[in-house]
This record gives C-alpha cells, sequence and structure tokens, in this order.
C-alpha cells in the first residue's frame, strides 16, 4: 500500500524489507553514538536486559512504514508494535539529510491512520532524554507525556508518551 503526502510517498512494507533493515541500522550507529557513554556506566546484566527490553519481536509489528522521496529513496523508517492491549510507535527514524522537511510528520501521520483504522484509542511511543529533537516532534503533533511503561520501567532516561486517536 502507498500513500502520498505532499512531496514523500509512504509505503507499507515487511519489516525485513532490505530499506527498512537499512535505516534501522542507521539509526542504531547513530543513537548508539548519542548514548555511547551511558552504556559504558552498565554493568553486564543491565545491559543485558537493556538489549532484551529494547529488541523488537517481528512477529509483533503489525506496520512497517517507509517514507521516499521523489527520487524514490527511502529515507525514513516507523513501525506500530502489538504491546499487549496497546499499539507502540517503534523506530522512528529519518536521515539527516531529510530533517526538517516533513518526513517525520508524514510517518508519524501514517502510524496514527494505521492505528485508527486498526481500533486503537491511543498510540504509546518511549524515546530517550537525549532525543531532544524526537521529543519536540512528538510534542508538536499532539503526544503527551505519560509515565514510563513496560518494557522500560528500568530505564529512568526513558521518555514516554501517548496521543489520543480519533475514530478511524
Amino acid at each position: 500500500m502507498t500513500h502520498s503526502d505532499a512531496s514523500w510517498s509512504l509505503l507499507q512494507v515487511d519489516w525485513h524489507d532490505e530499506r527498512a533493515i537499512a535505516l534501522r541500522a542507521a539509526m542504531d550507529d547513530e543513537l548508539g553514538a548519542r548514548y555511547a557513554d551511558r552504556f559504558d556506566e552498565f554493568d553486564a546484566e543491565t545491559i543485558e536486559r537493556f538489549d532484551r527490553d529494547f529488541a523488537v519481536d517481528p512477529e509483533t509489528i503489525v506496520a512497517t512504514v517507509l517514507v521516499v522521496d521523489p527520487t524514490g529513496e527511502a529515507v525514513g523508517h516507523a513501525a506500530l508494535r502489538a504491546l499487549g492491549d496497546e499499539l507502540e510507535v517503534k523506530r522512528v527514524f529519518v536521515r539527516t539529510s531529510v530533517r526538517g522537511r516533513g518526513a517525520s510528520r508524514a510517518l508519524m501521520g501514517e502510524l496514527e491512520r494505521i492505528g485508527r483504522e486498526r481500533g486503537a484509542r491511543r498510540l504509546i511511543l518511549q524515546t530517550g532524554d537525549r532525543q531532544q529533537d524526537a521529543v519536540t516532534l512528538y510534542e508538536r503533533i499532539g503526544y503527551t507525556p505519560i509515565p514510563i511503561f513496560a518494557p522500560y520501567l528500568g530505564f529512568d532516561f526513558s521518555l514516554c508518551f501517548e496521543k489520543a486517536l480519533g475514530p478511524a
């Protein structure tokens, strides 16, 4: 399924799509550098728990969306996963070369559309305290802070948000 939003095209793909994998790897590289010193403070048990709690089981993914530029290049990624009875926004990433041009908003809008279509009353998400750019985006598009939720309870640098969804 493809939707278009101004100069962006939105494409639903499988979690294992090679473009999605490449964008998630780029996200991991960026965030790994951003949080490197914090990870140095963790002991082996905490790192193991972090890896387990932040892992995404592909079986729980209900949608993976790419944002594609006018040349056909995939420049952004986001996903929704089932987390208990909730839908959680996961792995939102846009390449630095296109940030500030609406790609993230297009991705989030598509996730919200999918969430409404699936009957979700809200979307939830977790980000980190060193991702002020993400926090600013989420707040600007109507997400509000909520308490840290599982599986992130043991990580006090987590910032969690929700957005109520209207009917489809």
